[in-house]
């Protein structure tokens, strides 16, 4: 996949990681960034063409695809993050993570596959979690929908590989974002910046990957997550990560 000349389609742009990724490809010269959001009046990013969606809404999501049919690098970065745990906390809550972890997600595949084929195959970028793989006690439904949108990720690859789509998995650990923060505060946990990834480092290894043909990006605590699975399934430990 090649970014300079690559009209390209981020979810959640309006701030953190995805507002980094449509910054990052407007400078390694993509033609065209749409930057969208539930709420684009919150996109500040000059030089993308702002679009509304919600991934959860069908209609909104086949509304964008209608207009943006020249689309050849899609990246799904928007989620609902914050569902708590799952035998205790909000159902509607849990739901909504799953919602738009998973079903948002495949929303924005089936809609936009015909139209990376027409445009000669391109290439998904899918934003996962290494909670996917060593689930976080406090936001378990979160996991339980990285996990998900894993599995998804591993089977579209499978499906879209003949078309000529490259579909990648970004799978990092925690990262600096504003709701990474507000989690390790409600969880009375001080998180140093050296702890966690900055986002815009994050992004740079994502495109990286992406433009070498990876079809998994694993930041640090991504690797150490995946070498885990080979064990008995355990938790992240947030306090740990927050003395290290």
């Amino acid at each position: 996949m090649n970014v300079p000349g690559a009209t390209a389609l981020v979810t959640g742009s309006n701030r953190g990681i995805g507002q980094h990724f449509a910054i990052e490809l407007l400078e390694r010269g993509a033609a065209k960034v749409y930057a969208t959001a539930r709420r684009p009046e919150l996109v500040d990013i000059p030089g993308a063409e702002v679009l509304r969606l919600d991934i959860t809404d069908q209609a909104s999501v086949d509304a964008v695809a209608a207009v943006a049919g020249d689309v050849g690098l899609l990246i799904n970065n928007a989620a609902f993050t914050l569902g708590g745990n799952l035998v205790t906390g909000d159902l509607d809550a849990i739901r909504l993570t799953m919602d738009s972890n998973y079903y948002g997600t495949l929303a924005m595949i089936r809609a936009f596959a015909p139209i990376l084929a027409r445009n000669g195959g391109g290439a998904i970028l899918n934003v996962l979690s290494a909670a996917a793989w060593a689930t976080v006690d406090g936001n378990t439904s979160y996991a339980a929908a990285k996990s998900a949108q894993w599995g998804l990720t591993n089977g579209v690859r499978l499906e879209l590989a003949a078309q000529g789509t490259l579909v990648t998995a970004l799978v990092p650990g925690m990262t600096a974002t504003e709701t990474m923060k507000d989690f390790a505060r409600n969880a009375g946990i001080d998180l140093p910046e050296g702890a966690m990834n900055d986002p815009a480092d994050l992004v740079r290894l994502a495109l990286d990957g992406l433009e070498a043909g990876d079809v998994e990006i694993l930041d640090r605590f991504g690797i150490a997550a995946k070498a885990g699975l080979s064990g008995p399934p355990r938790p992240f430990d947030l306090q740990a990560a927050a003395a290290a």
